[in-house]
């Protein structure tokens, strides 16, 4: 009799409704007790055995995986081939660019090998020089002028000859 007498507030709410607020209460209070005391777990191993199981051969999924595995090996190929190219050109480039600067070094040294050829060959720098090293202007008959031919009573330096081929050749 208890269960079916009802308050004064609870003369308006429906069933449905008293008996999701038990259902929240009790849901709450059981929340509690779980925290307080934790439940044991219990693990039971299972063996099974497979022995017996045949995989059956699908013909169409074997064909499918060629495919698939072709098609990934293609594309791979070509990752590949675009990379190495890739990597290729990058190294070149690096590599045009080095000669480039050993180039422009190499024009930089040219021009100052140039310059000194010309300080050193210019000819009042020699004429100075060999002044001060005690050396005259040359006398009259001195001067040997290449393709020549020297008077015969006239000193003449050691020239070589050189020797008459053998049986015409």
């Amino acid at each position: 009799m208890a269960a079916i007498a009802t308050t004064y507030f609870e003369a308006g709410r429906s069933w449905g409704a008293r008996i999701a607020e038990r259902n929240a209460e009790l849901m709450a209070q059981q929340a509690e007790r779980r925290r307080r005391a934790r439940t044991p777990e219990f693990f039971v191993a299972r063996s099974f055995d497979n022995s017996r199981l045949i995989k059956a051969a699908d013909p169409v999924r074997m064909q499918e995986m060629r495919v698939f595995s072709a098609a990934v090996a293609v594309l791979f190929s070509l990752i590949m081939i675009y990379g190495l190219q890739h990597f290729y050109a990058i190294e070149s480039s690096y590599h045009v660019e080095s000669e480039k600067q050993v180039l422009e070094q190499l024009h930089e040294e040219n021009r100052q090998l140039r310059l000194s050829k010309a300080e050193l060959t210019e000819p009042g720098r020699i004429d100075q020089m060999a002044r001060h090293l005690g050396l005259a202007v040359p006398q009259p008959g001195q001067v040997v002028y290449p393709g020549v031919t020297p008077d015969a009573g006239a000193p003449a330096l050691a020239q070589m000859v050189s020797p008459a081929p053998k049986n015409g050749f």
